[in-house]
């Protein structure tokens, strides 16, 4: 089997691409040169190539910030049926996200003729959710698909195939707005449509019970940090350095706990939306400025108030060992966002910081250096994910949408 490779297109290939789409779709299918040349410089054009021939290509267009157009996939004869265009549709998906400010809107359109294309959408995570009538020369219908980026479940009682060739019965089904194309069957040896009801979630809901959350979350963090707090005054051997940082987290938790009460405010007024941007603001907060620091001061009061080194080491590389486990996991923030080498570089550090801080308190050693360093990583990631990160990016799923049980 030919090896081949996927790569974004560059302004050399671009007499190569219009041979590739001249000679799989058509000279009608072409891009102008204008649009082509605009695609290829923005990095929205993706290439399939194998052995310096180009056998498969992707371009989307990107109208809006908040909305991504997949324009036209070609692979060229030979080279079918080899999994090029599922690769080159996963990785447009992927890489589209980066190419805005915000998570854009990724959608395609489709003819019902258009089995193949069809097929492919349904399979890499897209449904279709309405019928276009563009008007074609051949009078086809076309199906408006949009890829689903988070996961939404589906009545398993609510289903129904449709002929691809009944034309208006597929219009019917598709009119609600909460009906989609889920798959492509076969129905008596013919190609059929299965239209699936996906339940509604109600979003003021779901953002009010996530801003509760929030609150009850930061006032449980509030209370430790506060009694942690009273221990660090009482005791006569606490580090000054140490109490600080506890100060400093007790105030970032109280300013995630307004933060938070914002969000509920914003809730209530539905006058913007920017709950999310209020929410992430709340996050970060809690997690850099107030839970991050109390974990890390454990080790330090147990060692005030156990006086033994080895269990106070213990409970310290243990600490260290589960915070770099959650930074590297789905349930951290920083799973939300893109990493950089300088994000992981923070990363090492922070979750370093228990097993660090600890060996100078046993070992009687000043600590204000490490106190000023942790301060600084915890500060550069808070205004790493505040100012220089986007929205929280969706958290990748196997399935776009799963059937309720």
């Amino acid at each position: 089997m030919t090896a081949w490779s996927t790569r974004p297109a560059r302004l050399s290939d671009l007499d190569r691409l219009r041979s590739l789409l001249a000679g799989v779709c058509g000279a009608e299918i072409i891009p102008s040169s204008a649009l082509l040349v605009e695609m290829v410089e923005r990095e929205l054009v993706l290439v399939a190539e194998s052995e310096g021939e180009l056998v498969g290509c992707i371009a989307a267009e990107m109208p809006s910030p908040g909305h991504a157009r997949l324009s036209l996939i070609a692979v060229r004869d030979g080279m079918r049926r080899r999994g090029v265009a599922r690769r080159l549709l996963d990785e447009m998906v992927g890489e589209l996200p980066g190419k805005s400010t915000e998570p854009p809107l990724i959608s395609a359109v489709a003819g019902t003729a258009e089995l193949p294309v069809t097929h492919l959408l349904l399979a890499c995570g897209f449904i279709g959710t309405r019928v276009l009538r563009t008007g074609a020369p051949d009078g086809a219908d076309h199906i408006y698909f949009q890829y689903k980026s988070r996961v939404e479940y589906i009545d398993p009682d609510a289903r129904h195939l449709v002929p691809v060739c009944a034309r208006e019965q597929l219009a019917e089904s598709l009119g609600p707005s909460d009906h989609a194309v889920t798959a492509l069957v076969s129905l008596g040896g013919r190609p059929a449509f299965e239209i699936a009801r996906f339940e509604q979630d109600d979003p003021a809901t779901l953002q009010s019970g996530e801003a509760a959350a929030g609150i009850a979350f930061s006032g449980s963090i509030l209370a430790a940090i506060t009694f942690l707090l009273g221990f660090a005054f009482s005791s006569t051997r606490f580090p000054d350095d140490v109490r600080l940082l506890l100060i400093g987290a007790t105030f970032s938790t109280v300013l995630s706990l307004i933060v938070y009460a914002s969000a509920s405010g914003e809730l209530a007024r539905i006058r913007s939306n920017s709950f999310g941007k209020i929410m992430k603001w709340g996050n970060v907060l809690s997690e850099y400025g107030g839970v991050f620091p109390f974990l890390i001061s454990l080790p330090v009061t147990y060692a005030q108030a156990s006086g033994s080194p080895w269990t106070t080491m213990v409970l310290a590389v243990v600490l260290s060992a589960a915070m770099g486990w959650y930074e590297r996991s789905e349930f951290s923030i920083a799973h939300r966002f893109r990493r950089s080498r300088t994000e992981i570089v923070l990363m090492a550090l922070t979750a370093a910081s228990p097993t660090v801080g600890a060996a100078l308190v046993v070992a009687n050693v000043v600590s204000w250096p490490w106190t000023t360093l942790l301060t600084v990583t915890l500060a550069a990631r808070t205004w790493l994910y505040l100012f220089r990160r986007g929205a929280e990016a969706d958290i990748a799923e196997r399935r776009q949408w799963q059937i309720r049980g």
